[in-house]
Parts: structure tokens; sequence; C-alpha cells
């Protein structure tokens, strides 16, 4: 765990994140396009948006796993290359292997990797870490369950408690919601809702418009250019739904779906 006197520094700006004409393509094909977005510390914010519109790859680029063509990302006032530590990263569950034979608290206490270093050891105060964080997403039983024989549900929280061993200052999570039951469900945002009352801030690729408001401070309406951003009273409009999605808002809208 950091020291309070590194949290303050950490904290001291009033955006967490910058992210100042950011552009992102894929052979030579943009899908990112002169991206602007402040996220301010604490809050926790969706990225919406429909297929293709480039919402993993924000994510991606914040955390550094790809590069931009052009523009800048600054966490906590520097630059995203000077920041090391500060950001834990849920990716999609599917784009995992799971077959790799290992139990949830092994696959947990990987996240105490990154604290370490590469000439320490895991040792017994990185379990208990990492039995906490299963405790705290409801995974106590299944703590020495090979990972290949969990739900989909059950490894989703197995990610997330691998996330919260890093002690991180920003977590970043793309569809955490996707393809888990609804007792999952509920324990992540109740996870996400205590990181936010600690003053951590959230970023989380969402699909589900009627949870928008239920579950998020700030939108980012993103389809290749930010649409919008900012408080979900303000921003989660129809208009700009619509600028976002085009004309297939109503159908979305009713089915509560904009996955991608």
């Amino acid at each position: 765990m950091r020291s309070n006197a590194a949290v303050d520094r950490l904290a001291g700006p009033a955006n967490a994140i910058e992210v100042e004409d950011l552009t992102v393509a894929y052979a030579d094909q943009p899908v990112l396009w002169d991206v602007d977005l402040a996220v301010p510390t604490g809050v926790k914010l969706a990225i919406v948006g429909p297929n293709g519109a480039g919402k993993s790859t924000l994510i991606k680029a914040a955390m550094g796993l790809v590069a931009p063509v052009a523009g800048e990302i600054r966490i906590f006032g520097r630059p995203r290359e000077r920041i090391r530590g500060e950001i834990a990263y849920v990716p999609q569950r599917t784009s995992l292997e799971w077959d790799f034979p290992t139990d949830a608290l092994d696959v947990v206490t990987m996240g105490t990797y990154g604290r370490l270093g590469w000439l320490r050891r895991v040792g017994q105060r990185q379990r208990e870490e990492a039995a906490a964080a299963l405790r705290s997403v409801g995974m106590e039983a299944y703590t020495r369950r090979p990972i290949a024989q969990l739900s989909g549900g059950q490894q989703q929280r197995v990610l997330l408690a691998r996330a919260l061993v890093q002690g991180a200052e920003i977590y970043m999570l793309d569809e955490p919601f996707q393809g888990v039951d609804a007792p999952t469900e509920r324990t992540i945002i109740e996870v996400l809702d205590g990181l936010a009352g600690a003053g951590k801030t959230i970023l989380v690729v969402h699909h589900d418009l009627q949870t928008v408001p239920q579950y998020f401070d700030q939108v980012l309406l993103l389809n290749v250019r930010a649409i919008a951003a900012g408080p979900v009273a303000e921003v989660f409009t129809e208009d700009n739904l619509r600028m976002t999605f085009g004309g297939r808002i109503g159908v979305l809208a009713r089915d509560g779906a904009a996955g991608g």
C-alpha cells in the first residue's frame, strides 16, 4: 500500500487523466481521431459507443499498450510514460486463455508482481493480500479452484480481484459486465463504488445504455471522435446518443445494448 504522502502527491491535480488531440490508427485506418478528454480524480466514467468506436483502444492507449499516431496522454498531470504502477487494467474476460493450469489465488497474486519487482519473490504477505481481494469480490470459497472450472462471472471476479491487489489510483475495465450473472454485476459495481469513495478513478468500457445513469458519474460518448463527455446528467442525452449511434438509437435505448 502507498503512504498517505504518495497518494496526496498523485491525487493533487484535479484531473486524473487528460487526453489531448489523441489519434490512433491500425494499418493506416484511424480508430481514434483527435480525441480530447479530461477525467476528474475520483469519478466513475463510462466509455460508451458502437462497435468499432475505439472504446477499448482508448483504454489501451492510456495503458501504453498501443502507440498513438499523435496526441498526448497525461496521468495526474505528468506524461503517461513517466507513470508506473498507477493504473490497474481489467481486460475483457473473453480475450484471455482460461485453460492455463493455475487456481484463483495464484491468478490474483500475479497482481502483486509489479510492486515486488524482479528480484523479490512472492511471500505470505502477497498471498494474504490476494486472499483478501478474493474475499472482497465474494470468491473466498474458490481460492484454490482451478480457473478453468470457474464460471464466466467467477472468472470476471478473479480479474477484478487481481486488479485490486495492485493498489492503483486508476482502474480501467474493458466490458466487465459482459456475459456475467446479476450477482456478479452487483458485486462489481459495489467494489467500484467503494474504490471511487476512496478517491480512486474508474474508467469502464460499457455497453448497457440503461444502467449508465445508475452506475456512473460521468460518461464519454465515443465514435472514433469524442462526441460528448462530462457528467451523466448533462451529457447522456438523446441528441448526443443519436450523434453517437446514428439512427439505431431507438433500438439501442429499448434493448439497452450498445456493445463493441
